[in-house]
C-alpha cells in the first residue's frame, strides 16, 4: 500500500502530464464570409455616412438602428471571446464625443455603471 503523501504526489505528476498534453491550441480567425455579407455591411455603412453627412438622421428607423448596434455588438463580443484581437473600430475613425455617447448608452441599456465597467476590465485585462 502506498502513502498518501506519494499517492498525492503522483496524483500532481499524473495532472501536470495530461496539462502538458492537452495544451490548447490557439482559435482559428473565423472564415472570411463569401455570401455577400461583407459587401452588404460596407454598402450600409455608406450609406449611414452619406445620411449623416446629408443631414439625414432618419435614415434608419430607431428600432432597426438598435437591431444594428445590438447585433454589431454581440458579433464583436463573440468574435472576442472565441480569441480574436479584434479592434471594434479602426483607430481613430470616430470622434471622442462619439465613443463617448455610445458607450454611455450601451452602459445605460445594459443597466451599468462606469465602475463595474472598470472592475471587469481590472478582473479580466480587457
Amino acid at each position: 500500500m502506498s502513502s498518501p503523501r506519494r499517492t498525492a504526489r503522483q496524483a500532481v505528476k499524473r495532472a501536470a502530464n495530461a496539462a502538458s498534453q492537452t495544451r490548447a491550441t490557439p482559435p482559428k480567425p473565423p472564415a472570411k464570409a463569401d455570401n455577400g455579407t461583407d459587401a452588404t455591411a460596407r454598402r450600409l455603412a455608406a450609406a449611414i455616412a452619406r445620411g449623416i453627412a446629408d443631414g439625414r438622421l432618419d435614415l434608419i428607423d430607431a428600432e432597426a438602428l438598435q437591431a444594428l448596434l445590438a447585433a454589431a455588438c454581440r458579433l464583436y463580443a463573440a468574435r472576442r471571446e472565441a480569441g480574436e484581437e479584434l479592434a471594434p473600430v479602426a483607430r481613430n475613425s470616430l470622434a471622442a464625443t462619439d465613443v463617448m455617447i455610445t458607450a454611455s448608452g450601451l452602459l445605460q441599456a445594459a443597466n451599468l455603471s462606469v465602475f463595474e465597467l472598470g472592475m471587469w476590465q481590472g478582473a479580466t485585462g480587457r
